[in-house]
């Protein structure tokens, strides 16, 4: 199987030691691809350090956050959009909104994500989303650019049937993460996803989180790597009662179409 991660954070400090272990696993994996997630100013600029020192294999993303919304200054805007003019860096985000943890007043999340909305506009890249409690307001927001954006892609996606649904019903790409193997928190997932369309479906780990939970044996830290994507597939074909090798080559192909990404070299 020929795998794509649509999301992983490799600029994490856990992935400082031993990242081109990380990667050699990854690979003997089947995961040829990978696009490093950039979550914050400084975040996306080492996404991009990481990418471009793997050229044709990482990519990365540049964007902040909603943890880190607080911070966006009109200087950050400018960063970013800077970043945005390297080939490497093939999505707008991580950007959202989230209301589960609150890190950054909800005002300030809002206006930081509609920021980084209008860097896509600009720009014309695909957008990462992340969204956790705020399944309205976001929504609310995207409708405002929806003409004017191009595809967008919620990431980690842990809601309930109909919010799933109403993003694809809006045109959005839907990410599965190891939480759908999370006996305490994702069953729900496994109840629908079978009927999430093949070319708006893509895989990613969230690197280092998330492990699922149904590794075994399970390892003995909690780091996750993309070497377990191989895990994901597996489980999410099973639910999707298909063999793997199938959701393998259409959440693969439908990732390179949407970044717009080569073979893999």
């Amino acid at each position: 199987m020929e795998l794509l991660d649509i999301g992983a954070n490799l600029g994490h400090e856990s992935f400082a030691h031993d990242l081109d272990a990380v990667l050699a696993r990854a690979r003997a994996a089947g995961v040829a691809q990978i696009v490093v997630t950039g979550a914050s100013r400084e975040g996306s600029r080492q996404a991009l350090a990481i990418a471009r020192a793997h050229p044709g294999r990482l990519f990365a993303t540049a964007g902040v956050h909603p943890h880190h919304a607080i911070e966006y200054t009109d200087d950050t805007d400018a960063e970013l959009r800077e970043l945005h003019r390297a080939p490497e860096v093939v999505a707008v985000g991580e950007c959202g909104l989230d209301y589960f943890r609150d890190l950054s007043p909800r005002l300030a999340q809002r206006r930081a994500f509609e920021r980084q909305l209008q860097i896509a506009v600009d720009t014309d890249k695909p957008l990462f989303l992340h969204q956790r409690d705020a399944h309205g307001d976001f929504l609310a927001i995207l409708k405002d650019f929806r003409a004017r954006i191009g595809p967008a892609v919620v990431h980690c996606f842990t809601g309930t049937r109909e919010e799933c649904f109403e993003c694809l019903d809006a045109g959005f790409f839907i990410g599965i993460t190891g939480w759908l193997c999370d006996e305490r928190r994702g069953q729900h997932l496994r109840e629908f996803v079978k009927d999430i369309p093949a070319d708006r479906l893509m895989v990613e780990t969230d690197a280092p989180y998330l492990l699922p939970r149904t590794v075994k044996p399970a390892p003995s830290h909690r780091r996750n790597e993309p070497m377990h994507l191989r895990h994901i597939v597996e489980e999410l074909a099973r639910d999707r009662g298909e063999p793997a090798a199938i959701t393998a080559a259409t959440t693969t192909a439908t990732a390179r179409r949407f970044f717009g990404l080569p073979a893999s070299i």
